[in-house]
């Protein structure tokens, strides 16, 4: 049984990643940080500039069918190594013609923007109602922004194709973002956000945001990879060489439920404030090593609550929905459902 706290994550710069017997060994300028069994791992995420793994490391994660992938200091992914392609070939071939069918590629699509956009209503709802009481305006605002989302949520179940439902899910994603700031108890002008932005973000709540996403995308990518599906081939992300379209289809599903309530905790408990972060003169925000451990920690703590799975009616962590979300879809893919029963949050 796979368990869903085994990744292991490597902020040190300058890091020599090893193989030493049947485990990993964490080295720094010579000295010995950490050593870990393969066994014990599913994954292991490093980020840096100047994070080194040797080929032995390599080959060893990719017989044990360990996820190695590699991610600038601000969570950007940068690649990811693997070995021969696992799992069962002819539930890959249906997963390719779904995704050459644009009525096959539409259904799926359809139901992960549609769980994305209940989902984001569902967090914004609950901050209307932590914090709507002694703010009248805020909690107009995020009311506001909630019953857009529901319009938004409507005309995604009625659009043709995929363009005009990838067009309905920015519109949603817009008024989402541009609510997000009444979300966020702290002050201060540089601890606002006025909307989304990356490569590079421009302020610590997207500096923060891109972190998360990145730590998500790895944890989808590696459920996808473990039952068998190609997280390349996706359907509501186009393709594009080197990029996990079906990781980031399914990651929207947990986006504002997972991500963006961990981002929004360790805000608004004052655990990640404007000082745990570098302010380049290009404008550029990046997070400090010490802060990015802050969050990992967090993420592995919010990955331990657990959720009654809305179709399963099983309780379940949180660290194992990317996993139980590929295994449906794969069951879908093989026809073993009548639709795809994207994760829908209380």
């Amino acid at each position: 049984m796979k368990t869903h706290l085994n990744t292991l994550f490597v902020t040190l710069e300058g890091a020599y990643l090893h193989k030493d017997g049947a485990a990993v060994e964490i080295r720094h300028e010579g000295v010995s940080k950490l050593r870990v069994p393969l066994h014990n791992l599913e994954g292991i995420v490093c980020f840096g500039w100047n994070t080194v793994a040797s080929a032995g490391v390599m080959a060893a994660c990719s017989e044990a069918q360990v996820s190695l992938s590699f991610h600038n200091p601000n969570g950007r992914f940068l690649a990811a190594t693997r070995g021969f392609a696992s799992g069962n070939i002819h539930l890959r071939r249906e997963q390719y013609r779904k995704a050459d069918d644009a009525v096959e590629s539409l259904q799926i699509a359809t139901h992960m923007v549609a769980a994305k956009l209940s989902n984001s209503r569902t967090v914004l709802l609950r901050a209307r109602r932590d914090h709507g009481e002694k703010e009248p305006e805020r909690a107009s605002r995020l009311r506001g922004a909630a019953d857009e989302i529901r319009k938004s949520l409507r005309y995604s179940m009625e659009v043709a194709d995929l363009d005009s439902l990838r067009g309905v899910e920015g519109d949603a994603a817009a008024e989402y973002f541009g609510a997000f700031s009444d979300m966020i108890l702290l002050t201060g002008e540089r601890m606002q956000m006025r909307g989304r932005n990356r490569r590079p973000p421009l302020d610590p709540i997207n500096a923060l945001l891109s972190f998360c996403y990145s730590l998500l995308m790895h944890d989808c990518r590696s459920a996808l990879d473990s039952c068998g599906l190609d997280p390349q081939c996706g359907y509501l992300h186009r393709d594009r060489p080197g990029r996990p379209s079906l990781a980031l289809d399914l990651m929207e599903e947990f986006r504002a439920y997972v991500a963006d309530r961990v981002a929004l905790n360790l805000l608004n408990r004052r655990q990640i404030t404007e000082k745990d972060f570098d302010y380049e003169p290009s404008g550029a925000v990046m997070m400090k090593e010490d802060s990015r451990k802050k969050v990992l920690v967090a993420w592995q703590e919010r990955k331990k609550e657990e959720v009654l799975h809305p179709f399963t009616k099983e309780k379940c962590t949180l660290g194992l929905l990317p996993h139980l979300q590929a295994r449906l879809l794969a069951r879908f893919i093989r026809g073993d459902l009548d639709a795809y029963p994207a994760f829908l949050c209380r």
